[in-house]
């Protein structure tokens, strides 16, 4: 059964779930939207996003260093006790993530953080491309909208996909594990060193 994108993203924002998961909910139910909501609440998905709101003020900052030293990250994650602090799945989600930021080097952590300056001038990039190769007017901003999609998944870091799983995204492993777990966790901030990077140019990826 083919399953709406625009009832994949309705259900993400009612749910605050994945959206790999919120299309497996409506696949289930036939695009039922309801069941799907019951379908992710008894998997704890759903009850994720009534966490976000949570204090979250404990944590562990990880580091890894790739490359022999060419690559190094650090990567800060809370959560609300310390407990879940020691937790060897917590644990490794951090250290996976720092694999992730070595890998992708993603600019900004979340959309939001993509300042509106950069957008306008990505829309402006993809509208003339979408002429240039002949797009009809009336079409220029689905266009848009779908290359200013993928361009947050290359450069946000919960937007990407995960080098360890390409069926799901950073935001979805955050939330399947908030929902294990059963508290807050947040993805605070990360930095990436490269050698040589910054000396022709005064550019630094750090998302502190």
């Amino acid at each position: 059964m083919h399953i709406d994108a625009k009832a994949v993203k309705a259900l993400r924002e009612k749910t605050g779930a994945g959206m790999m998961d919120c299309k497996k909910a409506l696949a289930e139910t036939e695009g039922n939207e309801e069941k799907a909501i019951d379908i992710l609440r008894e998997k704890g998905l759903a009850a994720a996003a009534k966490r976000s709101g949570r204090a979250a003020n404990q944590g562990i900052v990880e580091s890894y260093i790739h490359l022999g030293g060419k690559i190094g990250v650090l990567v800060e994650v809370n959560c609300e006790t310390d407990f879940v602090a020691r937790n060897d799945e917590f644990r490794e989600f951090v250290r996976n993530l720092c694999l992730q930021v070595a890998a992708t080097n993603p600019t900004y952590l979340v959309k939001e953080d993509v300042p509106e300056k950069i957008l306008d001038k990505e829309r402006q990039i993809i509208k003339a491309q979408a002429l240039n190769e002949g797009k009809p007017e009336k079409v220029i901003e689905k266009i848009i909208e779908g290359r200013l999609d993928k361009y947050y998944r290359e450069n946000c870091l919960l937007e990407q996909t995960y080098v360890k799983d390409e069926d799901l995204t950073i935001h979805e492993l955050l939330t399947n594990l908030i929902a294990k777990i059963g508290e807050n966790i947040v993805i605070r901030r990360y930095c990436r060193f490269e050698i040589g990077e910054g000396l022709e140019t005064d550019s630094q990826e750090c998302c502190c």
